[in-house]
Formats: C-alpha cells, structure tokens, sequence
C-alpha cells in the first residue's frame, strides 16, 4: 500500500513540473454567428487532462475580422495529449451573465511529436447561433 502511494505520489510530480515527452496539434476554423463573421471570439486550445489535473493550455487567440482562427501548441506527457478547442461566445445570447462556452475535441491522427504539428485540424465553419451538446457557461475563461 505505501509502495502504491509513493507511486502516485511520484506520477503527481512529474505531471506537475512538465516532464515527458513534447506533443504538439493545432486547430483552425471559421465562427459565424446568424451567418455573419463573429468577430473577437476567444477560442483556446488545451490538452484535456481528464481530471488528473488541471487542463493545460497549449495556445488561445481571437477570431479575426472574417470569423477565422488559427491556433497551434505543445505541451509535455508521458502519455498521448488529448486535444480539444474551447468556444467563448456571446452570439445570440442577449444580456445573460457570463459566456456560452462548448468544446470540440481534436482527433488523436492531429497530435505530433514535438512543439511544432504537422497536421492542423480543420473544424471548418460553424455556426454558434445554436445550442450544442455539452454547453455551459464560463465566467473566468
């Protein structure tokens, strides 16, 4: 039993100070809302750690004036990342508190070995004006 927990111990740890090996992937897409650009949108890429701490962030950005972005980043694990890209918007919402926020996870076929992807994910373009599974609303993103 001490073995086992000297063990997790140890595994929190090296989580905690990055060590591992670096993985890389990278997301683009275009957000409209009501078939206009959203402009401004926060959108951030993380690697989902599944609740064994806390997500990390491997890049974030800003749509641009066409609804485009383009995001790419790394980060270090002993095992494979688990990509995924947050959506923070406000199309559509009136003047409810906070921000509707929803999460497309990034295929593991788009992760790379390294801090630079050689594939970027193309999310294509979507539409925020409806509701997607999983919404919430985010207050601090």
């Amino acid at each position: 039993m001490r073995f086992l927990i000297l063990l997790c111990l140890l595994v929190i740890s090296v989580y905690s100070i990055g060590i591992g090996r670096t993985q890389s992937s990278g997301v683009k897409g275009r957000l409209m809302c009501d078939d206009r650009p959203a402009v401004g949108v926060k959108v951030k890429l993380y690697d989902d750690d599944r609740g064994i701490d806390a997500d990390d962030l491997m890049a974030d950005g800003k749509t641009n004036s066409d609804g485009y972005f383009e995001l790419k980043g790394y980060t270090s694990e002993f095992t494979p990342i688990d990509p995924k890209l947050n959506i923070y918007h406000d199309c559509n919402d009136g003047v409810k508190p906070c921000q509707r926020k929803f999460t497309i996870l990034i295929p593991d076929s788009y992760i790379t070995q390294g801090e630079t992807p050689r594939k970027i994910y193309d999310a294509g373009q979507i539409q925020l004006a409806g509701a997607y599974p999983g919404e919430s609303r985010d207050c601090i993103n």
